[in-house]
């Protein structure tokens, strides 16, 4: 391809509102555009904005311009409204379902050790992150949770295979190292209510809560709660 082209390929994508494929690019040429010669360009482009404060990423759903993490404390300055941060409850839900996808909720709380909240749950789904792809074949057929390709785009990865390599397979472990990418990750943020159970195998329930004005406190409850109102324990607050 010669270099008007190579500027045609390169507008497309600055101006693009969404990444764009390779057949959206293809669709930008009258003539024959070969898909080879088109990879050819995107790579050139890559290598010449390296230095810059945009980068040409390819992520799931197609090629498009970012601003580097580099770049995002003096951003953030022109943005009145912040990111919202995420609490350790829902970033390590996440990397568990981004990591043993697909999984239910039970397996879920298995591996963290504590009930997930419902509200946790729903916070994932609103961000488009995570869905129900299925259900298990088992007793009361539970939903199968796995991540979306709004995910993918998201933290700027092409497929799961792209996911950090985990040094520490703990769920705080892979919160972390997902954290590091475009999301925020507050640990002082809310934490849904986990619940435990004490000696007498009796549900402990312990609520994180904090303000703006307020030291984060937790308090502890104890009750005994039925195995028919095990939902309602999530969302004790």
């Amino acid at each position: 391809m010669d270099d008007h082209h190579k500027r045609v390929i390169e507008t497309a994508l600055l101006c693009a509102q969404e990444p764009l494929t390779i057949t959206d690019i293809t669709r930008l040429f009258a003539d024959d555009v070969v898909s080879a010669e088109i990879d050819d360009v995107l790579l050139d482009l890559q290598r010449e904005w390296q230095d810059k404060g945009m980068e040409l990423v390819h992520i799931a759903t197609g090629w498009r311009f970012q601003s580097r993490l580099s770049m995002r404390e003096y951003l953030d300055r022109l943005t009145p409204e912040k990111p919202p941060r995420y609490s350790r409850a829902v970033m390590e839900t996440l990397a568990i379902i981004a990591y043993r996808q697909p999984v239910t909720r039970g397996e879920i709380e298995e591996i963290r050790g504590v009930a997930v909240s419902s509200n946790v749950m729903k916070q994932l789904e609103d961000r488009g992150w995570v869905e129900v792809i299925g259900h298990k074949e088992t007793i009361g057929r539970p939903g199968l949770y796995a991540t979306t390709k709004q995910f993918l785009d998201d933290l700027s990865l092409t497929n799961l295979q792209s996911l950090p390599i985990l040094e520490d397979s703990a769920p705080m472990a892979a919160a972390e190292q997902l954290g590091q990418a475009v999301m925020e990750f507050d640990p002082t943020a809310t934490v849904e209510t986990v619940v435990e159970l004490d000696e007498n195998g009796q549900e402990i329930i312990k609520i994180d809560f904090e303000t703006a004005e307020e030291t984060a406190e937790t308090m502890e409850v104890i009750q005994e709660v039925p195995p028919e109102s095990e939902d309602k324990t999530d969302e004790t607050k």
